[in-house]
């Protein structure tokens, strides 16, 4: 985390003096999404479009979200097709196909683990409209999710849905120098959903209505053999020592859950999205002969140099079967427009 992050959420006094400038963020904000937002549907839009992203900085699991949704709605028969940013990836051209062969330093990890986790259609560009283009011009689709791209105002959309980070919430609720806010809270009340990943910590009025998503740890998996053990009891030797490796933006949730185990644990955090090479592990004196343990996320970035010891948890997304529901209904009313 940040010194400014810190700042953030332990609510600095001096961070006042930042608060003009997020008064003028939040209004160049709203000037540019009146300016930019498509009023009309464009005619080339053939499928409905899905936003799932947030209003603030750094991970809130929008991306576990978007594969659950996904597989949920190809067990309702629809063909979903998906485009994202592609945070973390340099490619040599754009607008750039994702599949399972790709390489996770073009794609980024979120796309390349998107594709490999959904074997849906994925396409990824900084520019998330000629993503868009560039997907329905090639793959037959019958509805689109974007990975983030809520402030991708140039994107027409049909549904919106914002992940909340249920324990940091908004933090001291300022936008951005000031805080983490890319938009103001206000802005909850004009989207379709709301999911709240985790118990949300404090009552917020806009979330009166949101739903509550889980992640429950599922099991633990080696990188090099495919060995699978359930993450509850003791799947390492006693006396181990979990090495908890991640690039995220906001890890501690996931340490959290490593927490639970009966091991001493030891954190290395590195910057988001990071694409790991062998030498980080060496450089940050991480031991070869104990388990390191990381999200499936930065694990698709190891994978070329892993070691016996490398695992990666497996997580299962719990959310109320009410929001699925009324979801699908939605996107069946979309698709009739």
């Amino acid at each position: 985390m940040s010194f400014l992050e810190r700042a953030w959420h332990k609510r600095a006094g001096w961070l006042i003096l930042l608060w003009p400038i997020s008064v003028l963020f939040k209004a160049l904000t709203k000037i540019r999404r009146l300016v930019q937002q498509p009023k009309v549907r464009p005619a080339n839009l053939t499928a409905p479009l899905i936003i799932i992203g947030n209003i603030s900085l750094g991970g809130t699991g929008k991306t576990p979200l978007l594969i659950t949704l996904t597989q949920e709605l190809q067990k309702q028969g629809f063909k979903p097709g998906i485009i994202s940013r592609g945070y973390g990836g340099e490619a040599p051209s754009y607008p750039l196909a994702v599949d399972g062969e790709s390489d996770v330093r073009q794609s980024g990890d979120e796309a390349f683990l998107i594709a490999e986790m959904t074997a849906c259609p994925v396409y990824v560009d900084p520019d998330r409209c000629a993503a868009l283009d560039a997907l329905l011009s090639n793959e037959d689709v019958d509805v689109v999710l974007s990975d983030d791209g809520l402030q991708h105002y140039k994107l027409y959309r049909d549904l919106e849905i914002v992940v909340v980070d249920g324990e940091r919430l908004f933090s001291n609720g300022f936008c951005m120098p000031a805080g983490p806010l890319r938009e103001s809270i206000s802005r909850l009340n004009e989207v379709q959903y709301i999911v709240v990943n985790g118990e949300p910590a404090r009552e917020i009025s806009q979330l009166k209505t949101a739903s509550i998503m889980q992640l429950q740890p599922r099991s633990l998996i080696n990188l090099v053999t495919g060995e699978k053990r359930p993450f509850a009891g003791a799947p390492f030797n006693m006396g181990n020592k979990l090495q908890a490796v991640s690039a995220l933006g906001n890890p501690q949730r996931f340490y959290s859950l490593l927490e639970r185990l009966p091991y001493q644990l030891e954190i290395f955090s590195f910057p988001d999205h990071h694409n790991f090479t062998a030498a980080d592990f060496e450089q940050q004196g991480i031991d070869a002969h104990q388990p390191i343990v990381m999200t499936e996320k930065d694990a698709v970035k190891c994978r070329q140099f892993a070691k016996n010891n490398f695992w990666y948890l497996s997580v299962e997304v719990d959310l109320e079967g009410q929001f699925i529901e009324r979801l699908i209904e939605d996107i069946r009313q979309a698709s009739a427009l």
